[in-house]
């Protein structure tokens, strides 16, 4: 749930949905006795947060506070705790959003088909009635949990005895700012064998220096640069809730979250073998193959987090990758987390002695597109369209249409779910042929 605040988010409609959440808790079977909030960095989240608990108190449950935090902190206290939780984020959207994530005990996702519908439809009743929930007593626990969320981190991933690699984390103004230098700096916990060169580590939501938002490429120049003129051995850039995480070579380079993917899921599998890892489908088709080799059973599924953790609970999956730079974890109750991710990273890199651009090109098969979004009038009639340009190739509507078009091409086209843009990825064997196939849809899509 995200939206301008004041005109569509505010205090108001924060106490409505918290009262809200414990509601549709309470109808799905779960009578929960705590709920754990946070909220991120955004000048709004303070009071946005403490409405919300307010709202909770007025159902009769009470609150535990853990403050600033990350979104992945939140799931943490969510599955160490086995409570249900309310993070107030944006994520990556400018400054002037803020948002709710909501999960169930155990950091379990709460989406439209799993609670959302019933949590908007009580708060809209509630704020259009005239006999609000009267306030109820206040029960708020204020706790810090930060520093046992970089314990549970660091008990996952042994980072000790790798050699010693200066890293560039650009956290964007970010909540980086905040779980960085106590998970892989000496902040709470003794140091590791990292240099850590900040940038943006200030916690601002109002974003100064650039959105935080490392999916778009102007957002990674600065890291870029800073890898580079550092002399580092890589770079990591997290979004505004630091739950995801994006890589950097030592020239400055992207590792493409595919190449992320194949990697930590070789790390998973060496520690369990033969499981199943979860990839959605417009990951590279370097991932399945890599899965398999390292004997694994690769699961394709839809794009999004909902999707993706209900495919891991379903199979039992150790790890689950997505585009967007997403990492879910079973060891982290299913739930996303780019810290981890990075220390996966860091843990394999820094165990051997060749620089990030050769460890990486491994796990980077093919030539990829990566997103391109084009604004359409009616985008089920160029979907339909670009179907039928392709008539013999083998096609799919797992997640919009992907089509196959031979010797290791194909393309997936999805419309968006809020906007009037239909996205595009492309992936060949090699450039030429990945740029004549992307420019080929494109000039349906966009004709």
């Amino acid at each position: 749930m995200r939206g301008i605040v004041p005109d569509q988010l505010n205090e108001t409609v924060a106490r409505a949905l918290g009262t809200a959440f414990v509601e549709m808790l309470r109808e799905s079977g779960d009578d929960p006795e705590t709920i754990v909030v946070a909220h991120d960095m955004r000048d709004s989240g303070p009071g946005l947060a403490a409405a919300f608990a307010k709202g909770v108190n007025a159902a009769g449950t009470a609150v535990l506070h853990i403050g600033l935090g990350s979104t992945d902190q939140l799931y943490y206290a969510s599955g160490a705790l086995n409570l249900p939780g309310a993070m107030f984020t944006a994520s990556h959207n400018p400054a002037q959003y803020n948002g709710i994530k909501l999960c169930r005990s155990g950091a379990r996702p709460v989406g439209q088909d799993s609670g959302l519908v019933f949590v908007r439809q009580y708060a809209d009743d509630q704020l259009n009635s005239l006999a609000q929930v009267a306030d109820g007593v206040e029960r708020i626990e204020p706790r810090d949990l930060l520093r046992d969320y970089a314990a549970h981190l660091r008990s996952l991933v042994d980072l000790s005895g790798i050699r010693p690699l200066k890293v560039v984390v650009d956290a964007g103004n970010g909540m980086g700012g905040h779980t960085v230098p106590a998970v892989l700096g000496d902040r709470v916990l003794p140091g590791l064998p990292l240099t850590i060169v900040p940038l943006y580590f200030e916690l601002d939501g109002s974003f100064p220096n650039h959105e935080a938002n490392p999916l778009d490429p102007a957002n990674l120049v600065d890291l870029q640069a800073a890898v580079r003129e550092h002399g580092a051995d890589l770079g990591l850039a997290f979004d505004g809730d630091a739950d995801r995480c994006f890589v950097v070579d030592e020239r400055g380079q992207p590792v493409s979250p595919s190449a992320i993917t194949a990697l930590v899921a070789t790390r998973e599998l060496a520690k369990f073998p033969g499981s199943t890892v979860i990839h959605n489908l417009i990951t590279s088709a370097a991932v399945p193959e890599i899965i398999t080799e390292h004997g694994g059973k690769p699961v394709r599924s839809r794009v999004g987090h909902s999707f993706i953790k209900a495919e891991m609970a379903r199979t039992n999956a150790v790890f689950g990758g997505e585009h967007s730079a997403h990492y879910y974890f079973r060891d982290f109750w299913y739930a996303d987390t780019g810290m981890l991710a990075a220390m996966h990273v860091l843990a394999a890199f820094g165990g051997q002695d060749h620089p990030l651009s050769e460890f990486a090109a491994e796990y980077e098969r093919y030539s990829s597109s990566g997103e391109i979004n084009s604004t359409v009038p009616n985008a089920a009639a160029k979907m339909a369209e670009v179907r039928a340009a392709f008539p013999g190739a083998a096609t799919d509507d797992l997640d919009g249409l992907t089509v196959h078009v031979g010797e290791g091409a194909w393309f997936n086209l999805r419309a968006s779910n809020t906007e009037p843009l239909l996205r595009l990825n492309v992936e060949a064997p090699k450039p030429d042929r990945m740029a004549a196939l992307r420019d080929e849809v494109l000039a349906i899509v966009r004709g």
